[in-house]
C-alpha cells in the first residue's frame, strides 16, 4: 500500500490491487494541494464528515470518475441526490467492500454543508479505519481528543495513523500526542495544519515528541510505503 498527503487532510491511499482511493479530497481553495480535480484519479472517495474543506472537491471528481462516495449516510444521501454512487455508513460500522474494509469511527467535531446558502448539518463527523493489503490505517478527520482513541488502537495494530494537529478547530500538538500514545500506531503522519494561520504548527515540533521514530512529516505529494 502507498499512501501520500496532499494538503489539509487531503490523503491518497494506492492499493497493492490497483485502486485509488482519496480521503477528504479538498484540493480547489487548499494552497498546499499539488493535485488537479481535473485528472486527479479516484475509484473511491471517502468523507470524514460535511465541511468544505473535507467535502472539497468530491462532486467534479465524483462525476468525472465515476467513484464511489463512501461518507455517513446523510452526506451519502447528499451526494446520491445527485445521481453519484455512494455508500452510506455510520460511527461503529464497518464493511467489506472489493477494495478493503472500512470501519467508521467517532470523532468530536461539527459536520455541516452549505446547501442553497444555508449551513445544513449532515451527520456526525467520523474517522475510518481503512484495511487492505494486510495493512491498516487510520484517519482521525477532524477531532478533539478522547479517551476511547485507546479502543481504536486495540481494534487492530495500526501501521498508519493520520492526526490533525492544527488546534482551535482541532486537536493540537499537545492532544495529538497523547493521541498517538493510545493508538499505539507504527507510523503517526500530522495533517490539518499550515493551510492558513489560524491553525499554522511545526510538524517537525509534533513528531520530536513522539516515541521512537513513529513520527513521520510527508512533504505534500511524497509518498510512504505502507
Amino acid at each position: 500500500m502507498k499512501v501520500s498527503w496532499h494538503g489539509q487532510s487531503c490523503v491518497q491511499v494506492l492499493t497493492d490491487t490497483g485502486y485509488t482511493i482519496l480521503i477528504d479530497p479538498f484540493i480547489t481553495g487548499n494552497s498546499k494541494s499539488d493535485l488537479n480535480p481535473e485528472t486527479v484519479a479516484a475509484d473511491v472517495i471517502i468523507i470524514t464528515h460535511a465541511h468544505a474543506d473535507h467535502i472539497g472537491d468530491t462532486e467534479a471528481i465524483a462525476h468525472r470518475t465515476d467513484a464511489l462516495i463512501v461518507a455517513n449516510v446523510e452526506i451519502a444521501e447528499f451526494f446520491e441526490s445527485k445521481k453519484l454512487k455512494t455508500h452510506g455508513m455510520q460511527m461503529g460500522g464497518k464493511h467489506a467492500f472489493d477494495f478493503g474494509e472500512i470501519k467508521m469511527t467517532p470523532a468530536i467535531h461539527g459536520s455541516s454543508y452549505e446547501i442553497d446558502g444555508k449551513p445544513m448539518t449532515l451527520g456526525l463527523a467520523a474517522g475510518i479505519i481503512f484495511h487492505a493489503d494486510g495493512k491498516t490505517l487510520y484517519h482521525a478527520g477532524d477531532t478533539a481528543l478522547f479517551s476511547d482513541m485507546q479502543l481504536i488502537g486495540a481494534y487492530r495494530p495500526l501501521d498508519i495513523a493520520f492526526l490533525p494537529i492544527g488546534d482551535n478547530y482541532t486537536m493540537g500538538i499537545e492532544d495529538a500526542t497523547l493521541a498517538a500514545s493510545y493508538l499505539k500506531a507504527k507510523t503517526v503522519v500530522p495533517i490539518h495544519y499550515n493551510t492558513f494561520p489560524l491553525i499554522e504548527q511545526d510538524p517537525e515540533a509534533f513528531c520530536q515528541k513522539l516515541a521512537g521514530n513513529q513520527g513521520r512529516v510527508l512533504a505534500v505529494g511524497e509518498i510512504l510505503e505502507v
